[in-house]
């Protein structure tokens, strides 16, 4: 079979693996030859490729990003998009696509498949927030780079009895921001599943800082909003899918916590930080994983699936159940651990 990879909406620690896991099994066992579309659904539109082999593939396991590129192009935006993708997918031959990717990127492959291209899905988001699968390759990895961040700010906030902002991503769930401000000691961890109260914050803060000399980290989802009426956030432009641009939220909860409690407060924006580098093991092995069940579903012919992880075995789903639902931070996690830790 001739098959075609692409990966797209915001780069992760992962990706390179899921393409050398598909390449090496497509072409050692099933005898395919693989065309990478670079740049995500743009190079699918644009017919912008590249060769895909096991040499091509050798050593790229450990590294970050994504050698094919990436965009959040959305065909159903762009003029003649939709069937500029379907002239190209038959001007180069291919028999099947495997899009990896994240809720964007899949419900532009599940539209698709429901105009009969054999597209078989692999998830992607950094922010673990796909329902369909129990976790995300590149969300460890990112956990792992926050966590890390976060004991270093402890050490020199300490030191000036100072509160730090640390801002990690997560546009509408905040799974890394828990998890890192669990693992890394966080006073304050706020997250876009609830919206954030400063008054209850700052209070907490100064209660901390009145014991003696404290460092107060507050870890804060990039998604995060305030109470109604309780602070202002400027709007931002969108892109193709409709998102808002976020990042720098941290620099008005900052300002506004210092102002508050008249405590020295920084900021730490994380941002690219957590997408770039190499992957943890774990998120090595579970690409590779995801890539060697996508390739041979695509020999299964289960086209309008995407793989998934399930009580630790890779199964099949719909991609209509796979965008769907997001899959939001269960509160009770929160606070469960905030009744002992936080405040």
């Amino acid at each position: 079979m001739r098959v075609g990879v692409l990966t797209g909406g915001g780069d992760c620690p992962g990706l390179n693996a899921v393409i050398r896991a598909v390449v090496r099994k497509g072409e050692t066992v099933y005898g395919d030859s693989f065309v990478g579309f670079l740049d995500g659904w743009r190079g699918v539109i644009e017919d912008r490729t590249m060769l895909l082999d096991v040499d091509r593939c050798r050593g790229i396991l450990p590294r970050g990003g994504t050698i094919i590129g990436t965009s959040r192009t959305n065909p159903y935006k762009v003029d003649d998009g939709v069937a500029r993708a379907h002239h190209t997918l038959a001007v180069e031959r291919i028999d099947a696509l495997v899009a990896i990717g994240g809720e964007d990127t899949l419900g532009v492959a599940h539209k698709l498949a429901g105009e009969g291209v054999s597209v078989v899905g692999v998830p992607k988001t950094i922010d673990n927030d796909l329902s369909a699968t129990d976790v995300t390759f590149g969300f460890h990895t990112a956990v792992q780079i926050a966590t890390e961040a976060i004991d270093r700010l402890h050490t020199t906030a300490e030191s000036h009895d100072r509160v730090i902002v640390c801002e990690v991503m997560g546009r509408h769930a905040g799974w890394i921001a828990t998890y890192a401000g669990i693992a890394g000691g966080a006073a304050e961890i706020l997250v876009p599943e609830e919206p954030f109260d400063i008054d209850e914050i700052c209070n907490n803060i100064v209660a901390r800082h009145a014991k003696g000399r404290f460092a107060s980290i507050v870890v804060v989802a990039e998604g995060a909003v305030p109470k109604e009426g309780t602070l202002a956030l400027a709007s931002r432009e969108v892109d193709q899918f409709g998102h808002v641009r976020l990042g720098g939220i941290a620099n008005v909860l900052a300002a506004e916590i210092e102002q508050r409690t008249r405590i020295e407060t920084r900021v730490t924006i994380l941002g690219h930080i957590q997408r770039g580098g190499t992957p943890t093991a774990f998120d090595r092995v579970l690409a590779t994983r995801f890539g060697i069940a996508a390739i041979d579903a695509v020999h299964e012919g289960a086209f309008g699936q995407m793989v998934a992880l399930r009580a630790d075995h890779i199964v099949q789903v719909p991609l209509a159940e796979a965008v769907a639902q997001l899959k939001t931070v269960d509160p009770h996690l929160l606070h469960d651990v905030g009744q002992v830790f936080f405040g």
